[in-house]
C-alpha cells in the first residue's frame, strides 16, 4: 500500500478495499515514522482519529471528506486537543471548543490526524519561530519550507497527508505553499469563518487550504466556506460567483517584476505564455501604491497583535511564573514564554498606538490600505485576473535570515497586498528552478476563488501538472 501523496481519490479507493481500521491502523504507523523527516507536525491526534473512525462506521460514505486524513495548523482550535500555537505560553493549553472550520471538516467526514508546526503564534516567514523545533523543506533538508503555515505546507509537500488547514495574514500560506510546491489558498477575506482561531491581526487574518492537488483543494474550500453566526465578519459566499468569470486578460505588475532575481523572472514570464493558446491576453500594469504594502502592513499588524496578545497574562490560561506579586506574574510570565519575535511585535504595536503616535501611524496607515486596495479595484476595471510571482526567492536556507527581521519581513512582500485588500489569492505550484519549487501567485477580486480555480487548472491542463 501507498501512503505517500495521497488524494481524497485514492484514499477512497484504499478505503473500500481495506475497510477504515486497516487502513488506518498502517497509515497512522506510516504517517508518525515518516513525519520524523521534516518534523512536519508538534503532535498527532491518534485518539481523536479512532473516535471519528468509530463515528464515521455509521455516517454517509459519500460525505465530501469521508474518511479523509486532514492535518491542521496548531492555531486552530480542536476541542479536546492541545492548542499552542508553536508557544511555550501555551504549551499546556486544551481547546474547549471546536474551531468552525473543524466542525464543519467533521460534518464532512473528515479525520484530523494531527496538529502541523509553525511560527509562534503565526508571526515569521520560515517556521524558525516555533518554540518547539524547525521544520524541514521537503525537497531540500538544509531550507525552510516557509511560514508561517510551513508545517502544513511541509507535510503536503512530503505527501504526508492529502490536506491540510493553515491561516494567512500576510502569506502564510501562500509563501510556505510556494516553497513546498502545493497549492495554497487564501480566500476573500470573511468566506471561512475565523471563528476558533486564534487571532493574531483580525483585520487580516484569514483560514484557507493546502493541498498537493487541485480538484482536493476545491472540495476542501467548499467544505469550510459559508457565513458563520459566531464569526461576525463572515460572509456568505454569492452563488452567482462560483461559475467563474470568462478571463480574456491577466495583469502583471510592474512593481512586481521589476526587482525580482533575473532567473526567475524570465522562468515566470516564459511560462505564463501558455495562457495566450487560450485567449487570454497577458499585459504590463501598474499598481502605484504597491510598493508601501509592507510599510503598511507593518504598522497594522503589529498594532493587532499588542492588543490581541494582551490576554496571554499568566492570569487566565496558559503557563504562569508563581508569584504573590501580579505585576511580577505578568512581566516574568510573558518574558519567559514568549519567543523573540513575538516580543518584537507587540512593543513595535504598542508603540503605534500610544498616546501621539496613533494618528501619525496607525490612521496613515488605514489610509494608505484603503489606497492598495483602489489600487486593485482600479486594475480589475482593466485585467480579469492578476499574475505576480508568490516569494522574491526560491526556499533560503535555515539561519539564513533569521537573525535579520527586515530581510524576513520582505519574503512576504508579494503576498502582503492582497490580505490588506482582502481579496482572495492562490499560490500555484509552477515546476522547478535550481531543483527547488517555484511559486507564482493568482490574484483576483472580491469572491473570484473560482476564477483563481479555473486559471489554476489551465495551468495544470498544459503541463500534466508538471511544469
Amino acid at each position: 500500500m501507498e501512503f505517500k501523496n495521497l488524494t481524497i481519490e485514492k484514499v477512497r479507493k484504499y478505503l473500500l478495499e481495506l475497510g477504515i481500521e486497516n487502513f488506518y491502523k498502517e497509515y497512522l504507523k506510516w504517517l508518525k515514522e515518516k513525519d520524523k523527516e521534516i518534523n512536519g507536525f508538534i503532535f498527532f491526534t491518534e485518539d481523536l482519529a479512532q473516535k471519528l473512525i468509530e463515528k464515521l462506521k455509521n455516517k454517509n460514505e459519500k460525505l465530501p471528506l469521508w474518511g479523509v486524513p486532514i492535518a491542521i495548523k496548531d492555531n486552530i482550535l480542536v476541542k479536546g486537543e492541545r492548542c499552542t500555537a508553536a508557544s511555550k505560553i501555551l504549551e499546556n493549553y486544551v481547546a474547549t471548543y471546536n474551531a468552525t472550520v473543524i466542525e464543519k471538516i467533521l460534518e464532512a467526514g473528515g479525520i484530523i490526524v494531527g496538529k502541523t508546526n509553525m511560527d509562534e503564534f503565526a508571526m515569521g516567514s520560515s517556521t524558525e519561530n516555533s518554540a518547539y523545533f524547525k521544520t524541514l523543506n521537503p525537497y531540500d533538508k538544509e531550507r525552510t519550507p516557509g511560514g508561517s503555515s510551513g508545517g502544513s505546507a511541509a507535510v503536503l509537500g512530503y505527501g504526508l497527508v492529502p490536506l491540510s488547514l493553515g491561516s494567512d495574514t500576510g502569506g502564510s500560506i501562500r509563501q510556505p505553499a510556494s516553497f513546498c510546491g502545493v497549492y495554497g489558498l487564501k480566500p476573500t477575506y470573511g468566506v471561512v469563518s475565523r471563528y476558533g482561531l486564534i487571532a493574531m491581526a483580525s483585520s487580516l487574518d484569514q483560514i484557507g487550504p493546502i493541498s498537493n492537488n487541485l480538484e482536493d483543494l476545491i472540495i476542501l474550500f467548499e467544505v469550510i466556506k459559508g457565513k458563520d453566526k459566531k464569526d461576525s465578519t463572515s460572509v456568505n459566499f454569492p452563488q452567482e460567483k462560483i461559475k467563474p468569470k470568462k478571463i480574456s486578460k491577466i495583469g502583471l505588475p510592474i512593481e512586481f517584476f521589476e526587482n525580482l532575481d533575473p532567473s526567475l523572472k524570465s522562468y515566470i514570464l516564459e511560462k505564463i505564455k501558455v495562457l495566450e493558446k487560450y485567449n487570454i491576453k497577458i499585459e504590463e500594469i501598474s499598481l502605484k501604491f504597491i510598493k508601501y504594502s509592507i510599510h503598511c502592513y507593518y504598522l497594522l499588524m503589529p498594532a493587532e497583535v499588542s492588543a490581541n496578545l494582551a490576554r496571554y497574562d499568566g492570569i487566565r490560561y496558559g503557563k504562569r511564573i508563581e508569584s504573590d506579586d501580579f505585576w511580577k506574574v505578568y512581566k516574568e510570565t510573558r518574558n519567559k514564554f514568549l519567543g523573540k519575535e513575538v516580543k518584537r511585535r507587540i512593543i513595535l504595536g504598542t508603540f503605534i498606538l500610544s498616546h501621539g503616535y496613533y494618528e501619525a501611524y496607525y490612521l496613515k496607515a488605514q489610509k494608505l490600505r484603503r489606497a492598495i486596495y483602489q489600487d486593485f479595484s482600479e486594475a480589475f476595471k482593466k485585467v480579469d485576473l492578476i499574475i505576480s510571482p508568490t516569494s522574491p526567492t526560491l526556499p533560503f536556507k535555515l539561519g539564513e535570515k533569521i537573525e535579520n527581521p527586515i530581510e524576513m519581513y520582505l519574503s512576504d512582500i508579494y503576498t502582503i497586498p492582497a490580505n490588506l485588500a482582502g481579496i482572495p489569492a492562490l499560490n500555484v505550484p509552477f515546476g522547478f528552478l535550481n531543483n527547488l519549487p517555484v511559486g507564482i501567485q493568482i490574484i483576483g477580486d472580491f469572491f473570484d476563488e473560482y476564477s483563481l480555480f479555473e486559471i489554476a487548472k489551465i495551468l495544470k491542463k498544459e503541463t500534466n501538472g508538471n511544469i
